[in-house]
């Protein structure tokens, strides 16, 4: 069914937003742990710089209000659980050409509360690590473009565990964000199932879990049509297997889907001609 986009809640008329102290002299600067991997995790820049110098840099970093906060490199395990998510979204998109996906990096902006100061709001620039932008959000991504300046119908997050710090920053931090912004829908991928969520925007603002139906099916509310079994995010079935599941019939491998039936008629019609000459009394050699 048509998904109107809910706008987010009521705000004051005049928030206060905080603006990043660029003389060096910060009087709350947020607490980073040192990363070998990632040498400037927690540096201060404006947001200029950022957009000039650190949004394209390896590593990657976000920008928190004014600080770099890097994206860590996940494990063999969960790359496997995010190709196989981003494989049966592809096939989504390919299928309903409805939506642009969003991947690589590509960042777009928030004004959110700022959990530090009650009453203010900071800027964050954010890079989920897939995104979907339906085709009748207001803001259309430019093919030109290596950023997004709207705000994104669907983000996912690849749970990054190597610290505390990264987990609650995606499982409460962006969260929060996210819902106050308007994203309707945030997934955590999180191959441990421990912070395995999958929630949708209600019309006041907050994000409630998406539960699954009594065959552990989740059902996307912004993206019509777009489904997955719980379970075989642990399992992640091939394309194949999934193309012969009713549950993903509806856009995974339509060719395919196709030829397998045609090669079902094939092999029935072959059944019943073979029958009609063993009743004419024809031998007929089964292989």
């Amino acid at each position: 069914m048509a998904i109107t986009l809910v706008p987010t809640t009521e705000q004051p008329t005049n928030p206060v937003v905080e603006t990043p102290n660029t003389s060096g002299q910060h009087q709350s600067t947020p607490r980073y742990a040192p990363r070998w991997d990632a040498p400037d995790h927690g540096r201060y820049v404006s947001k200029a710089e950022y957009w000039a110098k650190w949004y394209e840099c390896e590593p990657s970093y976000a920008w928190n209000n004014g600080y770099l906060e890097a994206k860590p490199m996940p494990n063999p395990v969960q790359v496997r659980l995010y190709q196989w998510f981003l494989d049966i979204f592809r096939q989504y998109v390919n299928t309903y050409q409805n939506i642009d996906l969003m991947v690589h990096e590509v960042g777009f902006s928030m004004v959110v509360p700022n959990p530090d100061k009650p009453g203010a709001r900071k800027e964050v620039i954010r890079k989920p690590d897939i995104a979907a932008l339906r085709h009748d959000n207001p803001v259309r991504w430019q093919e030109h473009e290596r950023s997004y300046h709207g705000l994104c119908d669907l983000c996912i997050e690849l749970l990054s565990d190597s610290s505390t710090e990264e987990i609650v920053r995606d499982t409460e931090f962006k969260k929060n964000e996210y819902a106050f912004s308007g994203v309707q829908e945030y997934y955590i991928l999180d191959p441990s199932n421990q912070h395995m969520h999958f929630y949708q925007r209600t019309p006041t603002g907050v994000y409630t879990e998406i539960q699954p139906d009594a065959q552990g099916v989740i059902r996307s509310q912004v993206l019509p049509g777009f489904q997955f079994r719980f379970s075989d995010l642990r399992r992640q079935p091939t394309l194949e297997e999934l193309a012969l599941d009713e549950v993903y019939q509806g856009y995974v491998l339509l060719r395919y889907q196709a030829a397998a039936a045609r090669a079902e008629r094939e092999r029935q019609r072959a059944e019943r001609y073979a029958a009609m000459l063993r009743e004419m009394g024809v031998d007929v050699e089964d292989e």
